[in-house]
């Protein structure tokens, strides 16, 4: 059931801006990028997302926050004072429901949503594939597309999508999660093209990172360890080092940066460990 609790801090309603509005009005309005609308986050209350959304919250923004469980995400609305609705990401009409209360320019997207499903070809059913696609692919999509009037409207917006380290380097039992995340990164390559110039759309593609999606598959610390061995900076990754990346991507510096696929994953992409 789709729930709509958010609504603006009263300073907000009032015109006032936080301290750290400098952050969004000076240094960058000489170029034309001054940032003045809301950034939604899907998958707020994820670990990936919530770092982000802290992240975001710092330097000024304001936000509005989108996930599934209303309990956890209502007090990170709180935290950071941001506006929320809690919905299946993956049905469209909720979406939009979930949009509803954004009656300003959209100025950055973020889709933090996202499945790991590890399984063997031989063993994944018809549905559990379409599932991974749902949520990590069509989802994404439908996220940019509810919110693609308000992101017109801002001129200068950024929309941030999550990959996998898994689509470039292939691993035995991703199957589901390398064709959901490959489609993404060729989703972030058409709509920039699309959307260009004044929507930015970049794509981070992590390695496996320290959250309560992954927790499964780090509950035995000796499985945790070699795979953190498998990376040439040998330790996992931590949702802060996503979050930093794609904090820059979604800020003004990284104006002249569209469709791109940034890996953060301790250089196990593109580097062979010490044997």
């Amino acid at each position: 059931m789709w729930r709509n609790m958010g609504r603006p801090a009263p300073d907000r309603q009032a015109g006032a801006e936080p301290a750290l509005s400098a952050f969004r009005t000076e240094g960058v309005a000489a170029k034309g990028l001054a940032i003045m609308g809301v950034t939604i986050i899907f998958g707020a209350t994820g670990g990936i997302g919530s770092a982000l959304a802290r992240r975001l919250a710092a330097a000024g923004r304001r936000l509005h926050l989108v996930a599934r469980d209303p309990e956890r995400l209502g007090a990170l609305a709180a935290e950071l004072d941001a506006t929320w609705a809690s919905c299946d990401v993956g049905k469209e009409d909720r979406l939009d429901a979930a949009l509803a209360q954004v009656q300003e320019p959209v100025d950055g997207l973020v889709y933090a949503v996202g499945t790991i499903n590890l399984k063997p070809l031989a063993r994944l059913t018809v549905d559990e594939m379409l599932e991974a696609y749902r949520v990590n692919a069509t989802g994404a999509a439908l996220a940019v597309q509810a919110a693609l009037p308000r992101l017109k409207e801002a001129g200068n917006a950024s929309v941030l999508l999550f990959s996998s380290v898994a689509v470039g380097q292939g691993f035995p039992n991703h199957a589901a999660i390398s064709m959901a995340k490959g489609a993404v990164e060729g989703l972030t390559r058409a709509l920039a093209a699309e959307l260009a110039p004044a929507i930015r759309v970049n794509c981070v593609a992590p390695s496996l990172t320290r959250t309560a999606l992954a927790a499964p598959l780090l509950a035995n610390e000796q499985m945790a360890r070699s795979i953190a061995a498998l990376h040439p900076l040998q330790r996992l990754g931590e949702p802060e080092d996503v979050a930093a990346l794609g904090a820059f991507l979604m800020s003004p510096e990284a104006g002249w940066i569209t469709g791109q696929i940034v890996g953060v994953d301790g250089g196990r992409g593109t580097l062979r460990g010490k044997s």
